[in-house]
């Protein structure tokens, strides 16, 4: 994932409302703006109605939100994509603020922890209710604060309920005493408990601005930690508002500490004083975070950047691909860390790929509304579209053939920048193999599954892949050659994210650690050994001479193995 405005610590990042009603555009704009070039994607038409972001983020609202910020004596502010214009003022936290938020912090973890986890486990089941019950109040200020479809936008709260419901149901299992075979059976009694690591420190980026940010604390609190959070600036209101609803089920308020203010500032200062270290974002500004937890014998957790890989095989449904394909390479305008951002499709089917998935890419509505209709939005900041022109201009001067896309569309809004297909991208160009993060993909061919593997594999990332085959027997074996966490077949990304009871995460340069399943529950934990022992000590004893009991020991040894002890 490419560097956020203030993620890091480098420059990067209650009433239940009302159904959900038709909206009218976030803003206006693109009423008033040149017709859209010839041949461009078109644009989606905006729903009847009123709503602005005016609308949506009053002065009450964002009052109401930033309460939870801790600090605030300098004033800072977000900005919605689809205009440019500001959201909100914000309060801006210190160093000093984020010391204030640990202490606040381990003070209430210390009474969180007593909490038995089937209480803690409760609270997040009933903020599930929650979000789906207010789902429409998130999905317009994730809408507002990145700019995102709100069909993607949607997938933050299908994200976010999983994982509720997932944790809310399995941490009892996770996190209950476990009892362990002793050095002697019998006469050693061994448990194995798990202890909250305390005060977790997470940075969270602003892609993926609700299921970023407590998507991955939820695990953290129901472990009995309590969490100092620095949500990037430009999308804090998404992560204010999932904080709000989280104490409303019953999180005690200082469990949950929100930091804001510039990555360089506050980032090293959330690593400082953190007992364990969550952090997602670019691989630059991941190295420098796991320096500073490795000083400080901390642990950590990232999730980094990736330039992920789809394989067409063969055998493969040509149109299912091509339809994965534009999931895969355009949600969230390519702004996800799973996205695809190369496509290797067999030669023998590449041109009626090509063709299929070029057809679809150019029939894409491009969109600013506050309502479901459109199927991409816009970028998030001038530094994504500046990457993505930078790619797709130096890829196109070098010989490659822009088969669709490959331009901005400041008549919808000033970020917004069509999804974009190349053919014949090859080294050095940029496109070739940096992270893009934006909607933009390259489409090589090969000949054999050996070729593709190696070429997907001939990358330093390893976050994510994609194979699309008929034999689910033939998908499984290439993807277990893949060097990536997660690997879908015939899927893009989501049946593997979504799959919560699996590990996902990175291998090489796209990170340390695991969400989901046993191991994102289980790194919020200190493992504790108890071992009681009985009748005997492990010495000589019963009047047993050195030898004696050297005998004993090895004849137990035997038996041990024997009887097939483990």
């Amino acid at each position: 994932m490419t560097d956020s405005q203030d993620t890091g610590t480098a420059p990067t990042a209650a009433d239940e409302a009302p159904a959900e009603a038709p909206a009218a555009p976030a803003a206006t704009a693109a009423d008033e703006a040149p017709a859209a070039p010839v041949e461009g994607n078109p644009v989606a038409p905006a729903p009847a109605g009123a709503r602005t972001a005016a609308d949506v983020v009053t002065p009450e609202v964002a009052a109401r939100l930033t309460r939870g910020v801790v600090g605030g004596g300098g004033r800072t502010a977000n900005h919605t994509p689809f205009t440019g214009e500001k959201l909100a003022d914000l309060p801006e936290s210190t160093p000093e603020d984020v010391a204030t938020a640990f202490e606040r912090a381990r003070a209430a973890q210390e009474r969180w922890a007593r909490v038995p986890v089937k209480q803690r486990a409760a609270v997040l089941l009933r903020f599930h209710d929650l979000v789906l019950r207010r789902q429409a109040e998130v999905l317009d200020l994730i809408q507002l604060e990145t700019g995102k479809a709100r069909l993607h936008a949607h997938e933050e709260v299908q994200a976010v309920t999983v994982t509720a419901r997932h944790y809310g149901r399995k941490a009892h299992a996770y996190l209950k005493p476990k009892a362990r075979t002793g050095v002697v059976p019998t006469l050693t009694k061994v448990t194995e408990l798990r202890q909250p690591r305390g005060v977790v420190g997470q940075i969270a980026p602003w892609n993926y601005p609700f299921e970023l940010s407590v998507g991955d604390a939820l695990p953290a609190f129901v472990a009995g930690n309590a969490v100092v959070m620095k949500p990037d600036t430009e999308t804090a209101l998404t992560a204010l508002w999932a904080r709000e609803q989280l104490i409303e089920a019953g999180l005690p308020e200082d469990v949950w500490q929100v930091v804001l203010g510039e990555g360089p500032v506050v980032g090293p200062a959330v690593v400082e004083h953190a007992d364990y270290v969550s952090f997602t974002g670019s691989t630059r500004t991941g190295r420098e975070v796991a320096q500073g937890a490795a000083a400080r014998l901390v642990g950590v957790s990232l999730e980094l950047g990736g330039k992920n890989a789809m394989l067409v095989l063969q055998d493969a449904d040509v149109e299912k691909a091509a339809s994965g394909a534009v999931r895969g390479c355009f949600s969230s305008a390519g702004q996800l860390c799973i996205s695809i951002e190369r496509l290797y499709v067999h030669e023998s089917i590449a041109d009626d790929f090509l063709q299929r998935f070029a057809a679809r890419t150019k029939a894409m509505r491009l969109g600013n509304s506050l309502a479901y209709g459109a199927d991409m939005g816009s970028l998030v900041g001038e530094r994504q579209l500046e990457t993505v022109t930078r790619h797709v201009e130096e890829a196109v001067a070098k010989g490659a053939e822009l088969v669709a896309g490959g331009r901005p569309r400041p008549d919808i809004g000033p970020l917004f920048y069509e999804p974009t297909i190349l053919d014949g991208v090859q080294a050095p160009m940029a496109v070739c193999g940096e992270e893009t993060f934006g909607p933009v993909v390259s489409i090589y061919r090969f000949s054999d599954e050996d070729e593709a593997v190696a070429l997907a594999n001939a990358t330093p990332y390893g976050l994510n892949s994609s194979v699309w085959t008929k034999d689910g027997r033939r998908g499984r074996a290439i993807a277990a050659r893949l060097r990536t966490g997660t690997v879908n077949v015939n899927e893009s990304y989501a049946a593997g994210y979504g799959s919560v009871q699996a590990p996902m995460g990175g291998m090489g340069d796209s990170g340390l650690g695991r969400r989901h399943g046993s191991e994102g529950i289980l790194k919020y934990t200190e493992a504790q050994t108890v071992a009681q022992q009985r009748l005997m000590p492990l010495a000589p004893s019963f009047g047993m001479t050195d030898e004696k009991y050297a005998q004993f020991m090895t004849r137990s040894l035997r038996a041990m193995k024997a009887f097939r002890l483990r």
